[in-house]
């Protein structure tokens, strides 16, 4: 079995992220799981389109439809001990909203750039209506939505007595994190995931070899929905609050060009691109973060002409490569050292 350099660093990440808080403050550990909360957001674009090849701009409307939704129920509810059952509704929200979608798109036979067409248009929408939902008559319940301010003060996850914050909550964060990490490396590697890259690679031909591919389809947007509703709801329990800002065509982009820049095919290359730019940004964001979006503009348009895989996906092909060739180079001399001793 072949050690490769993507599972090493996949260890490595692992680890270090597990020992982080042991080194720094309660502020960088809090900053650090913001960052943990938006990679799920780009895990759900790498699933639907680096395996599936569903282009979508839809990722944030299910991160806003997560957030909203949880913050809805939970301060309607007004008891901090139901946050877990507004933390799974939400997700579960967020997975039948984008299997509806998708049904439609999928069944109806939508595919290929118009799917990025429609989840764009719909981002557009959902920003604007929300957007414009300051006055007292939109309410849900004792909720106002709140227009562009969105909504304040909302719950933080709590688990019976215990209250998600600080390490609390990066350790949740990070739990999550590494199932979720892991379940999509099982299925991706089962005989659905096949099934799955197969979509990927010609859809006609997996149809005529009797898959029910718009079923498929579905179903990997529907999983993808929901991991991108975790990602919202995980943002609302961190900062408190929910703007339609969420629903914007800048966070419907960044995720496309962090999955698209640092390797779509690839999970750890997802994760790792996108803790770097969230650190990136917030370290930027003294002199304006804006700047961070234009280097990212710019590493994507590099990538794409000179490592269309993905920047981490070629520094882990190329380091695989390396070690390839110098094992090579050991066994190669080891073999010249015994035919000498033969002699």
């Amino acid at each position: 079995m072949t050690l490769k350099t993507e599972n090493v660093v996949a260890v490595l990440l692992f680890i270090g992220l597990f020992i982080y808080p042991l080194f720094v403050n309660p502020y960088q550990v809090m900053n650090l799981s913001y960052f943990l909360s938006m990679v799920f957001l780009s895990l759900s674009l790498a699933l639907i389109w680096g395996y599936c090849g569903i282009f979508s701009f839809g990722q944030a409307v299910f991160f806003g439809v997560g957030g909203y939704f949880y913050a809805i129920f939970t301060m309607n509810s007004q008891l901090s001990t139901i946050t877990p059952i507004g933390f799974i509704l939400g997700i579960l929200a967020g997975g039948v909203v984008a299997w509806i979608l998708g049904y439609f798109m999928f069944y109806g036979g939508v595919n290929d750039v118009f799917v990025g067409l429609i989840t764009l248009c719909l981002t557009l929408v959902l920003e604007t209506f929300m957007g414009q939902t300051a006055g007292s008559e939109w309410k849900i319940g004792q909720v106002g939505l709140g227009g562009f301010n969105g909504i304040n003060g909302i719950p933080t996850l709590q688990i019976g007595s215990l209250s998600l914050t600080g390490n609390n909550f990066y350790y949740f964060v990070l739990m999550i994190l590494l199932i979720v990490f892991g379940l999509l490396k099982f299925l991706t590697h089962s005989k659905f995931g096949s099934s799955v890259i197969a979509i990927r690679e010609n859809r006609d031909r997996t149809r005529l070899l009797g898959y029910n591919v718009p079923k498929i389809q579905s179903f990997v947007f529907a999983i993808g929905g929901a991991l991108a509703s975790l990602s919202g709801i995980l943002y609302a329990s961190w900062g408190s609050y929910i703007t339609p800002s969420v629903f914007g065509l800048t966070s419907a982009t960044i995720p496309v060009i962090l999955v698209a820049a640092g390797g779509r095919k690839n999970f750890t290359a997802s994760v790792i691109f996108t803790l770097l730019y969230y650190w990136f940004s917030q370290a930027l964001s003294a002199s304006g973060n804006q700047f961070a979006l234009i280097i990212l503009g710019l590493t994507l348009i590099l990538a794409i002409l000179f490592v269309p895989d993905g920047i981490v996906v070629a520094l882990f092909n190329w380091c695989d490569h390396l070690f390839s060739r110098n094992k090579g180079k050991v066994k190669l001399e080891k073999g010249n050292l015994h035919e000498e001793k033969i002699s």
